[in-house]
């Protein structure tokens, strides 16, 4: 029997059932209608129709972030493919490992202006990790196999792979590879003996020793190991925004998130320790702020991280050790288990004495007995009805640095935000994604009233598919970090950040077929959250808290200032 022939519509189907693709968020268009019309007939994965394609690929991403799995989201070419970037962009500033399928005009009118054209190789060169313009049939299922395997491994990324329609109707004899091997592409997973060794050493040797995670903990699915090495060890230890969840919130050892709204605790021990142990995190400006203030106080660095590129990047360090954070975690910690000198229990008792006396600060109290809804209390709130289960996604500003200080994660995976770039309209549609992926589960998405209106018409997909997600809508009738930045240094001058035409939240919740409510006591707030939880598990519901106009998010550090530079009230 000869080898059947395919199109290439088909082979791109083939190649997301053969990869174990389960889920895919997309948006049709005239590109992309062969895919789609092999889609209708297929059964290996759920297609969901989202109502916008920045939506899509959030909601891919978000998928990806939750199950470490490969996210997949298909858009058409032109606007469609333009709409998909500030998700693709996203994507590649949090690593997130995507494939993203756009569809492009007939290969002989590209370069012709023609209808909904649009260079996506071009345009998405700065933010994705490679794309590929399939120009032959017979090299499709080679390219998507190449795509998977870049995204995956490494320091993961988003992949776009452009095809042009006529390619989808090309056809050629279909073999998906069973493996890749690409002689300029090699990432390396092993970390160099020699360096380890002398990683772990330096930490046995410290007497003011800090362990700092980011979210490559997370990407490398070495939470384990960090929790085992710090217990071992008995150091403290923070974590970027990205990085929450790597480590138990609730556990003394950890000082909190750190950077621009970090704690005292955690910046200042960062800025006081000797040894500082940095793994899967890059020293990026809203974790140090500027380089030169935090290179005031010498200190010895290890860095781990599975990029070279972010090592030695913005700030220098003493011992770089290039590979899979978990297999050279794994490395320390047997070293150390091995070694028979252990760390100085007199130095590291007086350091965890100081540290104690800048816990005792208190940083992330507020006002408990306002009469008025405190953002705050929501979140604590929040976290005390899910006993700390949830998965939460957010959107970017004040709302969601509050769910970072005061949600207390204790799994890694259950975090979901958009920090690199930090894009509004993020966390509805990763709500989405994530529900998709974990059906039972506890899904809220803490958002603000700028945000949420950004991409507001996913109610309609989360209607269509009965996604029982929450939203919780901090709603302050402010742009609230831009309120907040401009009350600090720029006189109070509100340029446009004041929201004086919302619609009414309730009544759009119910619009779409979901459950709505308006929350505006204190006393109300817990109430509430059960509610949505209990009475309405099943349903969409829309949580509509009026919370003070005028609350800040303490600490921050104002930008090119210090770790120790904090404003406090």
């Amino acid at each position: 029997m000869a080898d059947l022939e395919l199109t290439g519509a088909e082979i791109v189907v083939s190649c997301l059932r053969d990869e174990g693709v389960k889920h895919v968020f997309g948006y049709p268009g005239g590109a992309v209608l062969n895919i789609y019309d092999e889609i209708y007939k297929q059964s290996a994965f759920e297609h969901i129709l989202v109502r916008h394609e920045q939506a899509a690929v959030h909601a891919a991403d978000a998928y990806s972030r939750s199950t470490g799995e490969v996210g997949v989201a298909i858009v058409t070419s032109g606007p469609g493919a333009t709409n998909a970037v500030t998700g693709i962009a996203t994507a590649y500033m949090d690593s997130i490992p995507m494939v993203v399928i756009s569809g492009q005009v007939p290969t002989a009118a590209i370069g012709q202006d023609a209808f909904q054209e649009v260079d996506m190789v071009g345009i998405t060169r700065p933010c994705v990790k490679h794309n590929f313009l399939v120009r032959d049939v017979r090299d499709l299922a080679a390219t998507i196999k190449k795509a998977f395997y870049i995204a995956a491994t490494g320091r993961p990324g988003p992949v776009v792979v452009d095809i042009p329609k006529d390619v989808t109707q090309h056809r050629c004899v279909y073999e998906y590879p069973k493996s890749v091997s690409m002689r300029s592409y090699n990432p390396t997973s092993k970390g160099h003996s020699g360096q380890i060794k002398k990683a772990a050493q330096m930490l046995l040797e410290a007497k003011r020793p800090m362990i700092y995670t980011g979210g490559g903990v997370i990407l490398g699915n070495a939470s384990a190991q960090v929790v085992e090495l710090v217990r071992l060890l008995g150091y403290p230890t923070t974590s970027t925004l990205m990085g929450l969840g790597g480590y138990p919130s609730p556990d003394p050892l950890f000082l909190g998130m750190l950077g621009m709204h970090g704690t005292i605790e955690a910046n200042m021990a960062m800025q006081h320790c000797d040894v500082l142990l940095a793994v899967g995190a890059r020293f990026d400006d809203r974790v140090i702020g500027n380089p030169k203030h935090f290179a005031q106080e010498a200190r010895r660095i290890i860095h781990i991280d599975v990029d070279p590129s972010s090592i030695s990047k913005r700030v220098r360090v003493d011992v770089p050790i290039v590979g899979d954070v978990l297999q050279v975690l794994d490395e320390v910690i047997k070293l150390i288990r091995g070694e028979k000198s252990r760390p100085d229990e007199q130095a590291l008792k007086a350091w965890w004495a100081q540290i104690e006396l800048w816990r005792a600060q208190d940083c992330l109290k507020y006002d408990r007995a306002s009469a008025v809804i405190k953002p705050q209390f929501v979140i604590e709130k929040l976290y005390e009805v899910t006993q700390g289960d949830a998965y939460v996604t957010s959107d970017v500003g004040q709302h969601q640095m509050w769910a970072a200080q005061y949600y207390q994660f204790n799994k890694p995976r259950r975090w979901i935000n958009s920090g690199g770039l930090g894009t509004m309209g993020f966390g509805l549609p990763a709500a989405m994604g994530v529900q998709m992926a974990f059906p039972d589960a506890m899904v809220a998405c803490v958002t603000g009233e700028g945000s949420i209106q950004m991409n507001i018409q996913e109610l309609s997909t989360c209607k269509e598919w009965n996604l029982p997600l929450k939203v919780i809508l901090l709603n302050n009738g402010y742009l609230g970090m831009v309120r907040q930045w401009q009350e600090f240094f720029y006189e109070e001058r509100y340029a446009e950040s004041y929201m004086n035409s919302l619609p009414d939240f309730v009544k759009l919740a119910e619009a779409y077929g979901h459950v709505g409510i308006t929350i505006d006591k204190p006393e109300d707030v817990e109430p509430a959250l059960r509610d949505a939880f209990g009475k309405y598990k099943d349903r969409l519901v829309f949580l509509n808290f009026l919370t003070d106009p005028r609350e800040n998010v303490f600490p921050m550090i104002p930008a090119g200032k210090g770790l120790s530079e904090m404003i406090l009230v």
